[in-house]
């Protein structure tokens, strides 16, 4: 796509705005509709339409495929981890009074975010890395066989 010049433009203009914009439904996940999943897809999505746009090559200079795997294994290790640190102090798995023993609702704000944070890495990191397995993937027939 090196000759759509507007194209190159504008998605430069909104590769920004699209992270503000899953960073926003991260962090207000818990108190309206949103969270780690649908942040993560909205994450992912800018750095795919960052390699439509600019290529595979490009994309993976910003977003290499090791540190896409690492990602993905770290955002499991941080919903668990979360849990697991809940077992730690005394509570039940994933119970989050754990992080605040004072004010519950504050430990559980706290939980849910390190939760929906594990979420949004590991989706963002599976999704960039589907897109990666498809558009490395070479035809099984090329153009000149038709």
């Amino acid at each position: 796509m090196r000759h759509h010049l507007l194209l190159r433009v504008v998605t430069k203009l909104l590769i920004g705005p699209i992270i503000l914009f899953a960073l926003y439904v991260q962090f207000h996940g818990d108190f309206s509709p949103g969270g780690g999943f649908q942040a993560g897809v909205i994450m992912a999505v800018a750095f795919i339409l960052y390699g439509i746009v600019f290529g595979l090559e490009a994309v993976q200079n910003v977003f290499p495929a090791w540190l896409v795997h690492k990602l993905m294994a770290l955002g499991v290790l941080i919903y668990a981890g979360t849990g697991v640190v809940s077992l730690f102090l005394g509570y039940d798995f994933l119970d989050y009074a754990a992080f605040n023993p004072h004010h519950p609702s504050h430990g559980q704000h706290w939980g849910i975010l390190a939760v929906e944070f594990g979420v949004l890495v590991t989706v963002t990191g599976v999704m960039v890395a589907i897109y990666y397995a498809f558009a490395m993937r070479r035809p099984a027939i090329s153009d000149e066989d038709w």
